[in-house]
């Protein structure tokens, strides 16, 4: 049994695995496969702190997915991104309001994100402060996504430019503590871009 599981080892292979471009392409770590079809698809884990080396940023998980193999080098596309639950939880103290929001929203070139928004108030919030800031979190998202493309708009909100400017908007309402873009998950592509990402992935099973 040891042996069988060591030449299962022995038969993987190393492939390099690039961040999206909205990060630069830069390299984020190695995968192991014994077949290249078996990487398509595949969801790749990182930190914003490992991504660019900055520490504050350890709380924000980044992750990219598969979508084209060459050379021993797999590239990705932004699959999405969350804070952890402990950075979260430090925010909220007693007497506070959690404002949280989840929206869809299209970018400029045609993709869809779920994105979930949190905002804590200074002092505790009446619900119809709440419903405003919420709204105006999702006309700031909305219109963010409709100007900017794919990448700027994950640059954007991950590096918190577009929490910033939920912040300055949503404060006039209420006294805020923070707002932070807390989640957000790639839910559908171009469907140009559905089929060019298909293609490999049929060639491949033709192959085999």
């Amino acid at each position: 049994m040891a042996s069988r599981v060591r030449d299962k080892w022995r038969m993987k292979k190393a492939y390099k695995v690039l961040a999206s471009t909205a990060f630069g392409s830069s390299e984020i770590g190695v995968t192991l496969a014994d077949d290249e079809s078996k990487l398509y698809n595949r969801v790749v884990e990182t930190s914003l702190s490992d991504l660019i080396g900055d520490f504050s940023f350890l709380h924000i998980k980044l992750y990219f997915q598969i979508v084209e193999v060459s050379d021993s080098t797999c590239k990705t596309i932004f699959k999405g991104h969350e804070l952890s639950r402990d950075y979260i939880r430090s925010l909220i103290r007693r007497g506070t309001t959690l404002v949280d929001g989840i929206f869809n929203v299209t970018t400029k070139d045609g993709y869809t994100l779920r994105v979930t928004v949190v905002a804590i108030t200074r002092h505790r919030a009446k619900t119809s402060q709440a419903k405003l800031i919420r709204k105006i979190s999702k006309e700031i998202l909305t219109s963010k996504a409709a100007e900017l493309n794919f990448d700027e708009f994950v640059q954007q909100m991950v590096l918190g430019k577009i929490a910033s400017d939920i912040y300055n908007s949503a404060k006039k309402i209420y006294p805020l503590k923070k707002v932070e873009v807390s989640k957000s998950k790639l839910i559908s592509k171009p469907v140009a871009e559905q089929a060019e990402l298909a293609a490999p992935q049929s060639s491949m099973q033709q192959k085999s």
